[in-house]
C-alpha cells in the first residue's frame, strides 16, 4: 500500500513538472524616464513584440522579464539596478543599457557575477572588451561613423567637414570614426565641436552657428536620437544652413523614425548611414512594421531602438533553446558567439572573436513621399560590416 502511495505521489510530481514550463529570468536595464525615456520604451517594446510575433521560438520555456530603470546616463543608477537584479532577483541573463556610461559602469558587476549580458544599445566601441560576458546586438558608433566618412568623401564629393558631437563616449567615438575615414579619403575636418551631454537637450544654436561660420561642405552631427535629434534638425533649419550650402549628415540617430515626421520639411535632404530604418524593403521588416503598427498605431513606426530590442530577445531566445532552459554562463556565451539571425534590419551575426555585431549599413536620404510623409530613400548598402574600431585596433578596442 505504501509503495503504491509513493508511486502515485512520484507520478503526480512528474506530471506537475511537465506541466510547468522551465523559467528563465532576464533582467532588463533601460532608461524609462527623462530625456532617454522614449528610446528606452522603444527597446522595451521591441523586446516584447519579438515574443508576441515568435511564440514558437520561446516554447516550451517561460521567459520572465524583470525591469529596472537606469534613469540617466551617469552610471550610478545602472550599477544599483544591475546589483539588485543579480543579488535580489537572481536573474539568469542581463540585457539592456541605453547610454554607454551605464554599460561601462555595469561591466565589473557583470564580470564578477559571471552573468551573460546582451547589450541592446550602448554604442561606445570598446565596451565589449570590458567584460568577457558582454555580447552586443546593437551597434558600435564606428559602424556608421566610419562608413559615413568614406561616403561623404566619395559619394557626396565633400572636401571639408565640421563635426558636432554630444560630449560623452559615443560622441567621441563618432568623431574619431568619421574623421579617420573622411581624412583617409582626401577630406579635411576643419573643426570639432562638443555640444553638451546626453542627459539634457542643449540649445544647439551657438554650436551650429560656429559650424556655419566655418562654411564646410558637410556638417557631421552625432547627438542621441529622440529629442536631441529633433532639436538639432530644427536648429539646422532655423539657421538656414542648407541655404548656405552646408549639408547635414550623420548616423541614423539624426533621423530617428520615432521623431522623423515631427521634423517637417527641414529634414528633407538629410543624409545618414545606419543599420536600420522603417522603410527598409525586406520581408522581415515588413512583418515587423505591420506588427508594430497593429500594436502602437497606424502612424507609429519602429525605430532602430525597437529593432535592437527585437534582435536582443531573439538572441536570448536562441540561448534559451540551445541550453534547453538551463542557463550556464560559459555555454550561453558559446551559443551567442557566431549566432546568425535574419533580422528586420537584414542579416546579422555576433562576431565570435569580438562578441560585437556584424551587419549591413544603409546610406539613406530623407525624402517626402506622395503620401505627404517623410521617408528614408535608399542610396546604397555596405554588407556585413564589422566594428572598424576593433578591425583597426584603435585605442582600447585593441584589447578585444
Amino acid at each position: 500500500m505504501i509503495k503504491r502511495i509513493l508511486a502515485a505521489a512520484a507520478a503526480l510530481a512528474v506530471s506537475a513538472t511537465l506541466g510547468q514550463a522551465q523559467e528563465v529570468k532576464v533582467g532588463l536595464v533601460l532608461t524609462y524616464t527623462g530625456t532617454l525615456g522614449e528610446p528606452g520604451q522603444n527597446i522595451d517594446r521591441g523586446f516584447e513584440i519579438y515574443q508576441k510575433m515568435n511564440p514558437d521560438k520561446i516554447k516550451p520555456y517561460k521567459i520572465t522579464v524583470i525591469k529596472r530603470d537606469e534613469k540617466d546616463a551617469n552610471g550610478a543608477n545602472s550599477r544599483v539596478a544591475v546589483q539588485e537584479l543579480i543579488t535580489q532577483d537572481n536573474v539568469d541573463i542581463i540585457a539592456g543599457w541605453m547610454p554607454s556610461p551605464n554599460a561601462i559602469a555595469a561591466a565589473q558587476l557583470v564580470s564578477t557575477a559571471k552573468k551573460p549580458a546582451v547589450i541592446l544599445n550602448a554604442g561606445t566601441a570598446h565596451i565589449t572588451t570590458m567584460s568577457p560576458y558582454f555580447a552586443r546586438v546593437s551597434f558600435s558608433m564606428w559602424h556608421a561613423g566610419y562608413a559615413l566618412g568614406e561616403a561623404a568623401a566619395k559619394n557626396l564629393k565633400a572636401k571639408t567637414a565640421v563635426v558636432g558631437y554630444s560630449d560623452y563616449p559615443p560622441g567621441k567615438d563618432s568623431l574619431n570614426a568619421f574623421k579617420r575615414s573622411f581624412e583617409a579619403n582626401g577630406g579635411k575636418v576643419v573643426d570639432e565641436i562638443p555640444m553638451g551631454g546626453a542627459n539634457t537637450v542643449p540649445d544647439f544654436t551657438p554650436f551650429f552657428q560656429r559650424a556655419k561660420d566655418k562654411k564646410p561642405d558637410v556638417f557631421f552631427v552625432f547627438i542621441p536620437a529622440g529629442d536631441h535629434a529633433l532639436a538639432a534638425v530644427k536648429t539646422y533649419g532655423a539657421l538656414g544652413m542648407r541655404q548656405a550650402g552646408i549639408k547635414m549628415i550623420g548616423p541614423g540617430d539624426l533621423t530617428d523614425d520615432a521623431k522623423l515626421q515631427s521634423m517637417g520639411d527641414v529634414a528633407v535632404g538629410l543624409i545618414t548611414i545606419h543599420h536600420y530604418n522603417a522603410d527598409l524593403d525586406n520581408p522581415e521588416n515588413k512583418r515587423f512594421v505591420a506588427a508594430w503598427k497593429k500594436d502602437y498605431g497606424a502612424d507609429s513606426n519602429p525605430n532602430f531602438f525597437a529593432v535592437q530590442g527585437y534582435d536582443g530577445m531573439a538572441a536570448i531566445a536562441h540561448v534559451v533553446q540551445t541550453l534547453k532552459g538551463k542557463i550556464d554562463t560559459d555555454k550561453a556565451m558559446a551559443a551567442l558567439k557566431g549566432w546568425k539571425f535574419n533580422s528586420p534590419r537584414g542579416p546579422i551575426m555576433i562576431d565570435p572573436d569580438t562578441r560585437d555585431i556584424v551587419m549591413n549599413e544603409y546610406l539613406s536620404e530623407v525624402v517626402k513621399g506622395k503620401d505627404g510623409r517623410l521617408h528614408q530613400k535608399p542610396l546604397g548598402k555596405i554588407e556585413h560590416v564589422k566594428d572598424p574600431c576593433k578591425e583597426f585596433k584603435v585605442g582600447p578596442c585593441a584589447g578585444s
